[in-house]
């Protein structure tokens, strides 16, 4: 069939359409039947078309395919005589009316088959007996499919035998049209209002533009990555309005595409922006312009300039035409299809691109003279646009009008909580504008501020800022506070720990200690938690701050200081904290103090969560998070929002959270201490799930080789993770090895609070290697570490590493002492994981009432710890007792039981059979047994087919 052939699409699979196929596939397989299939260009009918007729109960049928075409010439009826000519290996052994005979001069190609041609006659009668061959020749070729691919294309002889076939049906057979509504004529689908004849079916399936999520599904299917970042999709959603075509045509224009899907807000929409609009799309936008008058060229230029829908009086006024004509010129774009009403009384292009197509035709000096003429028809507009005033001004060449609006669009960002939009409005006007020197200082000052609220465009404000600490016009008043958060900037950035701090140093001589400025700046090198920086040079930082806070008057400083100062004493285990922490305001009195004050909630439930307090942590991050998003500040929402899926994995709160994670990962990926705390918490999930090197690369990921420019507590965490990736592989030296490492860097850091996910691994570690001496030693340092702490955390892991030394002492009696203590610290928490760790090492050295460890094994189940569960089951199976199936003696059917999941989603994640076998504690002979019904339940052909079970079933 392959004149009947239907193009092939970017996209390997069908993409959000599968309802439709459903219903198109139900409807067909019913004859006689009428089946409409209704969207606008590029919505994707083509592609549904396509794996409609590949489906095994169409494809069986007789498929007949024509096509209309937009510049066809006169031939009557031709597509339905097209799609007839190949039809002639199916009329050899048919018993053919005479009447078919009048096809003959029509299809030479069935010539051999059809009966002679009957004496002409009129004109009338003989279009009719036309009418009723292809009617025959339609029934003897059933059970049959005829599609008309464009019905708004075709000529009035087809849409006229059209119409006589829908009157009455041949039995077998099934029609389906194609068309796009707002090209039909008149509106209607066969040139009159359609009614099927009774006894035929009938069924209109409608495409509509893809959501959000839609376009995210089509784009990881079109290049094949298995996760896209949201931001990148929901501009490309706005960019393309959904459409299918325009978004493949969009990725196929855009560079390095598989790299930008991963991109955040700000660098997904530079690279969309500046991404060519896709040649066909601007053919056909072009197409459509030059068969119009020049009026309604005028206000078509009117509305790409604008850039966003306008009123017809504003259209009307930038496009220079007077009401009338202006009206006149509207109704033909709307009649055409190149503008729409996308509000009550609004109009602008479908989208984006289309947009952008008809702006690029216009010659620069035209462009300009419109966006002068676009800045005016805002100006007078309640309340001001003042970030399209800024842009109309800038691209119309009015640096002052630029200035004043750009200016004041930021300060109004600000003041409503959207530092992002502020940040890119004062980076443009700095990089781009002929500015005067007082600008530059008061401009350079305001970019500094506002980008150490934000996450957007980190990296060119950096660059940004230490380039203007070398500009001349930049006043030496104003050099430290900009050097000030350039060095708060650079110590949240990948590499930039080090150099933030001598920034910050700086900043601190150019300021002097007794400014306020300066004093927030000692604040920030007093936070113990980046980098390698020994604990004493924070100690000397805090204890400067301690003593300039009691003669701090003014609240707005003495709030900064808290809430950098006391946080920091929590992160060390400082008891005396609290009394600092005490003086907090109940409730701030400016925007400024509010996000001072999220600032404080969140830094206290962060410094909580490492150091154990974990009931506080959630609620000082549940108050964080609802200043911070009141008051716009979006870096402390995302940095709070790391802290909560560390504060779920560590109370056991696992719903969901990997999905959580993943997703908050590729939006902050570029923020280094929000994705290296992310990574730290898929690695440990991945830990008690058995995914091992998933495990060690997301541990990797969280810094393990790049100590000095990370987040301490969150490396040592990692390393701790990846001792217990090691001993479960039984590579008990690399195991010794990753301990030392860690263990160099605590040592180094010499915070000790934060040992309690390192120190018992550590120690299992060494025990195993034979080092019990040296564990010994370990847990003494450690204790003396601790001593006089407020470190719960720590506590309950010095009692656990105490009982493993004991343990390997053989001095049970101690060790379960030892161990009760710890798994009781870690309920009390809670750490719930980690209290039921410690209850099977119980359970393995100590008589326990019957039922314990299956109901451990219950437990690790509903926490989400395969790993873990299997290894309780296993530890049943040793000792005699076997566990029975929570769904008795019914079983699981066709679905996958809770074993073949785990298997399921270990083959995805790429493991062997022997390496399942391990994770699972099974033999290797039943996961193969396994993987086989995983493969039957879930009609899959080799493991290869297997994907990450997201959905309950896969």
């Amino acid at each position: 069939m392959s004149r009947n052939a239907v193009p092939e699409s970017s996209s390997p699979v069908l993409v959000g359409r599968e309802a439709e196929l459903r219903a198109l596939a139900a409807a067909v397989t019913r004859p006689p039947a009428v089946v409409l299939l209704e969207g606008e260009a590029g919505i994707g009918k083509t592609r549904l078309l396509t794996e409609l007729l590949r489906l095994p109960e169409v494809a069986a049928r007789r498929l007949l395919v024509g096509y209309c075409q937009p510049m066809r010439e006169p031939f009557p009826y031709g597509v339905v005589l097209e799609a007839l000519r190949e039809a002639g290996s199916h009329l050899a052994t048919a018993e053919l009316s005479p009447v078919t005979g009048v096809l003959r001069p029509y299809l030479p190609e069935l010539a051999a088959f059809l009966p002679d041609p009957p004496e002409a006659a009129d004109s009338r009668s003989e279009r009719h007996r036309m009418f009723r061959a292809v009617r025959e020749l339609l029934g003897v070729l059933g059970p049959a499919v005829l599609v008309v691919e464009d019905l708004h294309w075709s000529d009035d002889g087809s849409r006229q035998l059209l119409r006589f076939l829908t009157a009455d049906l041949p039995p077998g057979l099934s029609l389906l049209l194609t068309y796009r509504r707002e090209e039909l004529p008149g509106g209607i689908t066969l040139g009159r209002a359609f009614r099927p004849a009774p006894g035929t079916a009938s069924e209109v399936v409608e495409l509509s533009p893809f959501d959000a999520e839609g376009v995210r599904r089509l784009t990881t299917a079109i290049l094949g990555r298995r996760e896209v970042s949201p931001d990148f999709a929901a501009l490309l959603h706005e960019r393309t309005a959904g459409i299918p075509f325009v978004v493949e045509e969009t990725l196929r224009t855009l560079r390095g595409a598989e790299g930008a899907v991963h991109s955040d807000g700000a660098t997904a929409r530079r690279l969309l922006d500046t991404a060519e609009v896709p040649a066909l799309l601007r053919e056909a936008m072009l197409e459509r312009l030059s068969g119009l008058p020049i009026p309604a060229r005028r206000l078509a230029y009117a509305a790409a300039v604008l850039g966003t829908p306008a009123t017809r009086e504003v259209l009307a006024e930038v496009a220079g035409l007077l009401p009338g004509r202006a009206d006149e010129a509207l109704t033909r774009l709307l009649d055409t299809q190149v503008l729409l009403e996308s509000g009550p009384c609004r109009y602008g292009f479908r989208h984006t691109l289309a947009q952008q197509a008809v702006y690029r035709t216009l010659a620069g000096p035209d462009r300009q003279s419109l966006h002068q003429r676009a800045a005016v028809a805002l100006a007078t507009a309640e309340p001001p646009p003042l970030v399209r005033l800024a842009e109309h001004s800038r691209r119309g060449g009015d640096q002052a009008g630029w200035l004043r609006h750009g200016e004041a669009a930021a300060d109004r960002a600000v003041e409503v909580g959207d530092p992002s939009t502020a940040t890119g409005l004062l980076k443009d006007l700095l990089t781009e504008g002929l500015l005067a020197d007082a600008d530059v200082d008061r401009l350079a000052v305001k970019l500094s501020r506002v980008a150490v609220l934000g996450v957007a465009q980190q990296h060119e404000v950096i660059e940004v800022l230490a380039g203007l600490l070398n500009d001349r016009r930049l006043a030496p008043d104003s050099h430290g506070q900009v050097r000030l958060n350039l060095g708060l900037l650079l110590i949240r950035q990948e590499g930039g720990q080090e150099s933030g701090r001598t920034e910050i140093e700086m900043a601190i001589h150019e300021l002097g200690e007794r400014d306020a400025l300066a004093l927030r700046g000692m604040s920030a090198l007093a936070q113990p938690f980046i980098g390698t920086t020994p604990l004493a040079e924070h100690l000397r930082w805090m204890s400067k701050v301690d003593t300039l806070i009691e003669d701090v008057t003014d609240p707005g400083v003495l709030l900064t200081l808290i809430a950098s100062n006391g946080p920091s004493r929590l992160h060390i285990g400082d008891p005396g904290a609290w009394e600092l922490l005490a003086r907090l305001p109940v409730r701030a009195e400016s925007r400024a103090e509010q996000q001072q004050l999220a600032r404080a909630h969140c830094n206290i439930g962060d410094a909580c969560a490492w150091t154990g307090h974990l009931r506080k942590a959630e609620n000082h991050l549940r108050t964080g998070i609802r200043l911070a998003h009141e008051g716009g500040a979006s870096f402390l929402v995302s940095i709070a929002s790391a802290t909560r899926m560390h504060l779920d994995w560590l109370t056991g709160d696992w719903d969901s959270v990997t999905e959580r994670a993943r997703r908050l990962l590729e939006e902050y990926h570029e923020l280094r201490p929000v994705a290296d705390e992310l990574s730290l918490v898929l690695g440990s999930l991945a830990v008690a799930k058995g995914e091992w090197e998933r495990a060690e690369r997301y541990f990797t990921d969280s810094g393990t080789g790049r100590a000095e420019n990370a987040v301490t507590p969150v490396v040592l965490d990692a390393w701790g993770g990846t001792i217990r990736v090691l001993l479960a592989k039984e590579d008990v030296v690399a195991a010794a090895s990753a301990a030392d490492d860690g263990l160099r860097l605590l040592r180094r850091k010499g915070v000790w609070a934060w040992a309690g996910e390192l120190v018992p691994p550590a120690v299992i570690a060494y025990c195993t290697a034979g080092r019990i001496d040296a564990a010994a030693a370990l847990t003494t340092e450690f204790a003396d570490g601790i001593a006089g702490r407020d470190t719960p955390m720590a506590d309950a892991a010095l009692a656990e590493a105490r009982g493993i030394v004991e343990l390997h002492r053989q001095n049970p009696a101690a060790a379960i002492d030892f161990l009760t203590e710890a798994r009781a610290g870690y309920a009390a928490l809670p750490a719930p994981y980690y209290a039921a760790l410690v209850a099977v090492r119980l359970l393995e050295n100590a008589p326990a009432p019957d039922g314990e460890l299956a109901a451990l094994a219950e437990e690790f189940t509903a926490l989400g710890a395969t790993r873990d569960a299997a290894r309780c089951r296993h530890l049943l199976r040793a000792s005699g007792v076997v566990a029975p199936s929570r769904r008795g003696r019914r079983g699981y059917g066709n679905e996958l039981s809770p074993r073949e999941r785990d298997v399921a989603r270990l083959v995805a994640g790429g493991s062997t059979n022997r390496e399942i076998a391990e994770v699972l504690f099974l033999s290797r002979r039943t996961v193969e047994q396994h993987v086989a019904n995983v493969l039957r339940k879930l009609d899959l052909h080799s493991r290869a087919d297997l994907r990450s079970p997201s959905d309950p079933q896969r």
